[in-house]
């Protein structure tokens, strides 16, 4: 049923009577407002993340002019307000370090103004969780829409992917196989329209993810940025929140324990980043929803990759939309079984029947659950064992076979500033079957859990020809990235972790298939060393970085504040005159 007029948040702004009212409408009419958007329609804000410091986002102030012409075209009253931009890109120590912050920011934005619903406009990595995370808080009416990936790069007559080839020329670069002037030229190449990574990347796998779990309209995560079809869906995705206020479709209605299943294995079918994982666990904790670092890998466990994109295959985003997108990916999971069919979405039907009609235009880049990709059990391994009593993770379709089993001597470094301070040195003593372990880089010790995990190789194993080993890393890998690598070893090694008391020259044995990790020294041995570690000293007694590294949990809990844990719901603030 839908809501009445008299129910709706913002009327206690803009339907009150006396000196209250008068306020709050009459400052609003000096942006040329008419007194008719005062009569009880439906206040719809838009939470933009614009900012010219966060490229992958620097064209959503157009994608919110489309946003509001569908609300005004269904008869609602558009606000665009400005939540914080987070761009991977540019951010240190990291973006992630502000994704809690982004989400504090946009919860109590929502809550304090006048809104009865709202659009979440998002692009670049944290900026998609952050305002996930902080309308779970809130419970309104919500839907996001995401900026869309980039136009396919471009480089000697081949496609190349943001981040996927930043790696792989950095390694020919330190290999000697390219010169400076030529990942100049190709960096150009690289990003050459607006919008976020165009490979499986963080950017691309949250887009998905949020269509996955139902707060995005069919189809809407790969539309690229400058296709004209991003405005059209901003515009329905304004028309839609119109209707969504009416129908009290709030985002507790959609974000079910179905929901969260449904996006774990939607991760696993595209080959998502691994990032979506403390994204996934923060937001079901803001839900309530009960969600552990296990679920990741029983859910996934039976559930093949269907997409060839970078960095587990050859194509990209933009392959995939024309290809048909998630739709078709959602479609036949749906089919074989393997999601929620009648788990409730933005568009007020289930996600089985917003995908039905789905058809797919290249089996190449989005193959069938007869014949994937790759087959089951090839995403996302969660690890456990004496180096990681918590958890730890590693993307079975970006590394390499021969390396999922797995003994070689620690190499052991407290920062990767330390490991790249050597990484280059021709005496460095290193060989192929070294596990470089890197840590220090968590939630609290770096802080901010930044994608420093998929260091380079060192470069003269590069040279050799070598082109993986095995790294391990209490901090994230970007999802573009690629190779053997462990990550979000929990506990990390700046609350004490296991991690922190490892040494060069331990053995350490790793068996993903089994999914194990340890080092080789009894619980003796590490109880002994426990005993000798002194912690990392406090960098932080103020600010925001001492609010962080307070509060923050660990890896396997989402990384999100203690305190921002659980809704809190849309009461109406107190007044103020």
């Amino acid at each position: 049923m839908a809501a009445q007029t008299n129910e709706r948040r913002s009327r206690a702004w803009f339907g009150a009577t006396g000196r209250t009212g008068m306020t709050h409408r009459s400052w609003m009419r000096n942006q040329g407002f008419g007194p008719d958007v005062f009569d009880g329609r439906p206040v719809i804000g838009i939470a933009t993340t614009w900012s010219e410091l966060a490229p992958c986002n620097a064209h959503l102030h157009r994608v919110a002019e489309a946003v509001k012409r569908g609300v005004w075209q269904a008869g609602g009253f558009p606000l665009e307000f400005p939540a914080l931009a987070l761009g991977e890109t540019m951010l240190r120590p990291t973006a992630m370090f502000y994704r809690n912050l982004l989400a504090m920011e946009a919860e109590e934005m929502m809550r304090a103004n006048p809104l009865d619903g709202v659009v979440l406009l998002s692009g670049c990595d944290k900026t998609t969780p952050g305002l996930l995370m902080a309308a779970a808080s809130v419970d309104l009416p919500a839907i996001m829409v995401t900026g869309g990936p980039m136009l396919n790069g471009k480089f000697r007559g081949q496609d190349i992917g943001s981040g996927t080839h930043v790696w792989k020329f950095e390694a020919e670069l330190k290999a000697g196989r390219m010169t400076p002037e030529e990942c100049f030229f190709a960096e150009g190449c690289m990003s050459r329209s607006n919008g976020h990574c165009m490979t499986m990347g963080t950017a691309s796998t949250m887009a998905c993810v949020a269509e996955a779990l139902g707060m995005q309209l069919p189809g809407s995560a790969t539309w690229p940025a400058v296709d004209a079809r991003r405005y059209e869906t901003a515009q329905e995705a304004g028309r839609r929140i119109v209707a969504m206020v009416e129908e009290d479709l709030r985002i507790s209605k959609i974000l079910t324990r179905e929901a969260f299943e449904n996006a774990i294995r939607t991760n696993a079918a595209i080959g998502g980043s691994t990032n979506a994982i403390v994204h996934l666990l923060a937001l079901a904790g803001r839900v309530g929803v009960e969600l552990t670092l296990d679920d990741f890998d029983t859910l996934a466990r039976p559930v093949p990759t269907l997409v060839n994109l970078m960095p587990s295959g050859k194509y990209l985003m933009e392959d995939f939309c024309y290809a048909g997108g998630l739709p078709v990916v959602l479609r036949q999971l749906a089919e074989g079984g393997l999601l929620h069919n009648d788990q409730i979405t933005v568009t007020g039907r289930s996600i089985a029947e917003n995908n039905a009609n789905a058809e797919c235009w290249n089996r190449d880049v989005i193959t069938t659950l007869e014949e994937p990709f790759q087959p089951p059990d090839t995403g996302t391994a969660v690890l456990r064992g004496n180096l990681a009593p918590n958890g730890a993770v590693i993307k079975r379709s970006a590394a390499s076979p021969h390396l999922l089993k797995h003994e070689g001597r620690a190499l052991v470094f407290d920062s990767p500033e330390e490991y790249h301070a050597v990484a280059d040195d021709p005496d460095l003593d290193v060989d192929p079957t070294d596990v470089i372990v890197i840590r220090y880089a968590g939630p609290k010790g770096y802080p901010g859990m930044p994608e420093v995990s998929n260091v380079p190789l060192p470069a003269k194993l590069l040279k050799a020809g070598v082109t993986d080993m095995v790294r391990i890393c209490d901090g994230r890998m970007s999802g573009t990235g690629y190779g053997t690598v462990v990550l979000h070893v929990s506990p990390e090694a700046a609350v004490g972790g296991p991690l922190a008391l490892v040494r060069t020259g331990d053995r350490i044995i790793l068996d993903v298939p089994a999914r194990t990790l340890h080092v080789d020294l009894s619980d003796e041995e590490l109880e002994r060393r426990r005993a000798e570690w002194t912690p990392p000293p406090q960098r932080y007694t103020s600010g925001y970085a001492w609010l962080y590294t307070e509060h923050v949990t660990q890896a396997h809990e989402g990384a999100d504040f203690d305190f921002l844990r659980g809704s809190r719901g849309h009461a109406v603030p107190r007044e103020s005159h």
